[in-house]
């Protein structure tokens, strides 16, 4: 792959400072570790996006889609294709009985500023809140506590994105994303000039991730050249191929200072139960008859490493960087965890972090 003329290609439409060539992944991910991607862009609004998929197809290149990196793990060789880093970052905040939210994700604010639009907003009133995939959480977090909107401060703590929050139903002290989605805007991969996919929440569907059709943005997009059409590498789901750029949730208004005292509290929660060493957060999943951090600490796996990879002491669902791991390293003791369990509990632990790249 020629990645100079492929780089030079995306730049006509994307601005230089936003297209990097062999970038190490380490840089991007809250794991601290991973080889370089052959090309890494960062888009800012949809006609980016939908440029930078183009320009995937016409070379016939893989596309890696991804937010903050803070539940992602690369591999030591890197990721070959495109990787693209969501950065919609549109704000909106309406009374909810509103009507036309305005649902324009095309921008063409180039800039890091967030644009905040505010109309008859009242007190006692739920709030509609549109948000870009590429907003954080912690800093939509900020932007409601000084709009006094409560609802979010479960998310407050959370290191990603709202798009990976989507995706994988993010949750922390018994709130989830499912609970205050509205809907979500997706872009299908293989129609990039169709409409813009709107994907309501259903309150009876038990997951927002079984009504967004289970979609996995982490995962690997091959060209098919014969058929013309990317398709999954290794997938294990029937899904469509759909990007999230924004979502709807509702939330209400509510006292500021009550709003900061929740948030203080779950962040010192946060401090006094989980690691301040590189993680992707709580590795395993938890399981439907056990808490998978308890397994891990009863097996006396609290502590082991290989390499520089190591289970927290503070917290046995957390596997940390402890300064020099490397992604073989944090594989390897994952598998060894996944073994351990199962061979003195009987319990087969999933895995929670996205593995990628060669």
């Amino acid at each position: 792959m020629d990645i100079t003329r492929i780089s030079q290609k995306l730049t006509k439409e994307i601005p230089s400072n936003q297209v990097y060539c062999n970038e190490p992944m380490y840089k991007h991910t809250s794991f601290k570790v991973g080889g370089n991607a052959d090309i890494f862009v960062k888009v800012k609004n949809l006609k980016q996006l939908k440029y930078t998929i183009q320009v995937a197809k016409d070379n016939g290149l893989n596309i890696n889609i991804m937010g903050n990196g803070s539940n992602l793990l690369v591999r030591d060789n890197g990721i070959r294709g495109i990787v693209i880093k969501i950065e919609l970052e549109n704000i909106e905040i309406k009374q909810d009985d509103t009507k036309n939210i305005n649902n324009d994700v095309d921008q063409t604010n180039d800039t890091r500023e967030n644009t905040y639009k505010n109309k008859d907003l009242k007190e006692d009133n739920n709030v509609s809140v549109v948000v870009g995939a590429g907003v954080k959480l912690a800093m939509l977090s900020q932007v409601l506590l000084q709009k006094g909107i409560t609802g979010f401060e479960f998310a407050s703590g959370i290191p990603g994105t709202i798009g990976g929050a989507v995706r994988m139903n993010a949750g922390a002290y018994g709130s989830e994303m499912k609970d205050i989605i509205v809907k979500t805007w997706c872009l299908d991969i293989e129609k990039l000039e169709g409409d813009i996919n709107q994907k309501e929440n259903q309150e009876d569907s038990g997951s927002i991730i079984n009504t967004l059709e289970n979609l996995k943005q982490n995962d690997i997009l091959v060209l098919d050249n014969e058929e013309q059409e990317f398709k999954y590498r290794n997938s294990i789901f029937s899904r469509k191929k759909y990007i999230i750029l924004q979502t709807e949730l509702k939330l209400k208004y509510g006292n500021k200072e009550e709003i900061q005292n929740k948030m203080n509290e779950l962040r010192q929660q946060r401090l006094d139960k989980q690691p301040v060493l590189p993680s992707a957060g709580s590795t395993f999943k938890r399981g439907e008859d056990f808490i998978t951090a308890k397994l891990i600490d009863e097996c006396g796996l609290k502590g082991y490493k290989i390499g520089g990879a190591k289970v927290s002491e503070k917290h046995a669902g957390f596997v940390v960087n402890d300064g020099d791991a490397t992604a073989k390293d944090i594989i390897d003791l994952i598998e060894h965890i996944k073994q351990t369990v199962y061979e003195k509990t009987g319990k087969k632990i999933e895995l929670e972090v996205e593995i990628i790249g060669e």
